[in-house]
């Protein structure tokens, strides 16, 4: 077995790796997919309703 004497990834190696050139076109792709799953998701939920709250009552314009 060989001796591995890497030190362990941190953040700072990850962000490193992650701006090189092939590897960012694959972190901006899945960043732009993951922003419209988002709000996709977020635009699909129904806003919850008070059972008892009602709409204002409408008046009518005063000439």
């Amino acid at each position: 077995m060989t001796e591995d004497n890497r030190p362990p990834r941190d953040l700072k190696g990850l962000l490193r790796w992650a701006t090189t050139p092939p590897q960012a076109w694959g972190v901006y792709l899945l960043a732009i997919i993951l922003v419209w799953l988002v709000s996709f998701y977020a635009g699909s939920l129904r806003p919850k309703k008070a059972p008892d709250v009602s709409p204002p009552p409408v008046a009518a314009p005063r000439s």
